[in-house]
């Protein structure tokens, strides 16, 4: 019933300066990750830590097309999304170490993140609860009449929730300016989606409700972003809603921890061979348009902008207990 979009393996559909700063994203959100698991080694944060890595193609594809004022939903495993919109790396460091300078002033953890200066109306650690969220934004912006847009995120799971139903059916009956992101890694947490739910594709849920849907290829950044510049057209235009199911697959644990026995270690290295910034990174420099030497300069910009963040996280002063009792409402 769906067609997996693709880019063509032959053709670089952005420019070359879109396409340095397209990896960078991936290179920063997977350091910033990967820099997030020392960490919580370390002991520097609580609660739990979610990883994105694996899924970088669906935040940078998605949010690179995006306005500044373009309101964003986002989940418990949320960092990637946050930093593709603009989120500052110094801030979410500090906020995952409980540090006073923080975007939450450290009450927030790893978890519950928000910046409404670049759209992020907030994370959410229950499970479909940003869904309806992101959907009364984008009743706030078909209201205003600016042409903003809402995107929500959330992953396979959550498309058993009744809320997800509820929620799509007001979204498409009130024709709301939403773009409901379905990050499909296959696992609703521990559990495969496919002993869950009957729909090969879960795109078919959203088209029940007479919603736009597409499938896209989640680890092939540049068809994530060509189906989402078409998502915001339409959109913006007026028409409503469109559901996007991004397939993709984390290549760690649902949570730091997570022992993993519920998927083997052949699944896990053959969907490794399909890493969203080693495919992407193939194709730049099979079609001439960066050099490794680019590439290896890039990734040490993005090493050294992420210590940076991190010293200032680590130099922050942790969040005082006074701070329990403000932002309280």
């Amino acid at each position: 019933m769906f067609k997996i979009h693709t880019s063509n393996p032959n053709e670089i559909v952005i420019e070359q300066n879109q396409a340095i700063n397209v990896l960078r994203q991936l290179l920063t959100i997977r350091k910033f990750e990967e820099k997030s698991v020392e960490m919580y080694k370390d002991g520097l944060m609580g609660g739990s830590l979610h990883g994105y890595i694996g899924q970088e193609a669906v935040a940078v594809g998605v949010c690179e097309q995006l306005n500044k004022d373009d309101y964003l939903g986002v989940t418990y495993r949320s960092r990637g999304q946050a930093i593709a919109k603009g989120a500052s790396l110094e801030k979410l460091f500090a906020e995952m170490m409980g540090r006073e300078d923080g975007y939450c002033k450290g009450k927030g953890g790893p978890m519950h993140i928000s910046d409404m200066t670049i759209g992020l109306i907030g994370a959410n650690g229950i499970v479909g609860a940003g869904i309806p969220i992101a959907t009364g934004a984008a009743f706030t912006a078909k209201r205003r009449g600016k042409g903003q847009v809402a995107v929500t995120f959330f992953g396979d799971g959550a498309t058993n929730q009744g809320v997800f139903h509820e929620t799509l059916n007001m979204a498409s009956i009130w024709n709301l300016p939403i773009i409901f992101v379905c990050e499909n890694n296959l696992y609703s947490e521990m559990s495969p989606i496919a002993d869950m739910v009957k729909n090969k594709d879960l795109a078919e849920r959203a088209q029940a409700y007479h919603i736009q849907s597409v499938v896209v290829d989640g680890n092939d950044v540049e068809a994530v972003s060509q189906v989402t510049q078409e998502a915001l057209e339409w959109a913006r235009n007026g028409h409503g809603p469109t559901f996007i199911e991004a397939k993709t697959y984390r290549q760690q644990g649902h949570m730091f921890g997570d022992p993993e026995t519920y998927r083997s270690k052949e699944e896990v290295s053959e969907w490794k061979k399909r890493d969203p910034i080693l495919l992407f990174t193939k194709k730049l420099t099979d079609l001439n348009v960066v050099s490794q030497k680019q590439i290896e300069s890039l990734s040490n910009d993005v090493d050294q902008r992420i210590e940076e963040a991190y010293q200032f996280a680590l130099n922050s002063p942790v969040a005082s207990h006074q701070e329990i009792f403000t932002d309280v409402y």
